[in-house]
């Protein structure tokens, strides 16, 4: 078998990820990038984005937008397929998590963090999964979270849109399965990201949290590469409706 045939093989697929301009979502566009995929990168922040791109081995474009705008979604869609065509992967990265405590929860943060963690991740999919159906393959990969089943404090407003997105991912693999689109989730552990910020800068607490792993330490970002793949990829055609929990064995103690 040749590197190219490999059931992990991406190459030549189109990939659509948002939350491109930083974290986890710009690991996951870069390694799809550097495995063979032309990647459409998506955020609202242009010049990270751009940057990406320019730093980016391999075929990738940029696209600024904002996939909370539900009005805006069909010129959004627009512009992700113009690069390299109708996306057949698409990998929803975006996320937002305002740390308020439940006493001090604002609608407006409420209403935004369910519009990006939980509202964008069906609408986008909703617009991209028709090309993918006429296709027969398609690949969604939703990010869900340690909160999808664990609740944290100051974590109820992303905690309930992280198990909405457990819920949404099973949901989605009923309704398009049977079509070839295959819809899994990776829930990350303790990363140092963007969003993990404000634990990471308390050294004690995030020694804390990768001693309650089984493998003793906190995520790297190479450990998103196989598991994104496996889920990409012809590998994992047999599983959807999945969340996989990239957590060092923290949620099996």
């Amino acid at each position: 078998m040749k590197a190219d045939d490999s059931i992990f093989s991406v190459r030549g697929r189109v990939a659509c990820v948002t939350g491109a301009s930083s974290g986890l979502g710009q690991r996951a566009a870069t390694v799809l990038a550097g495995a063979g995929a032309k990647v459409v990168g998506v955020a609202r922040r242009a010049e990270a984005l751009e940057q990406w791109c320019w730093e980016t081995q391999g075929d990738c474009a940029s696209v600024a937008g904002d996939v909370a705008y539900r009005d805006g979604l069909d010129d959004l869609v627009g512009r992700i397929s113009a690069p390299f065509g109708a996306p057949d992967i698409v990998i929803h990265a975006a996320g937002l998590n305002t740390r308020q405590p439940a006493d001090e929860v604002t609608a407006e943060g409420w209403d935004a963090t369910i519009a990006i963690n939980l509202s964008a991740p069906f609408f986008l999919s909703q617009k991209l999964v028709p090309a993918m159906r006429e296709k027969g393959w398609g690949r969604i990969v939703n990010f869900a979270s340690l909160q999808s089943f664990r609740a944290f404090p100051g974590g109820i407003a992303y905690g309930a849109t992280k198990g909405g997105v457990a819920q949404l991912t099973r949901a989605m693999a009923e309704a398009w399965s049977k079509v070839g689109v295959t819809a899994n989730a990776i829930a990350p552990g303790f990363f140092h990201t963007e969003l993990t910020a404000a634990v990471f800068d308390d050294p004690e607490r995030a020694a804390r949290n990768a001693a309650q792993t089984c493998i003793g330490r906190n995520g790297e970002d190479t450990d998103l590469d196989g598991p994104l793949l496996f889920l990409c990829s012809d590998a994992s055609r047999y599983v959807t409706g999945q969340v996989m929990m990239l957590d060092g064995g923290f949620t099996a103690k």
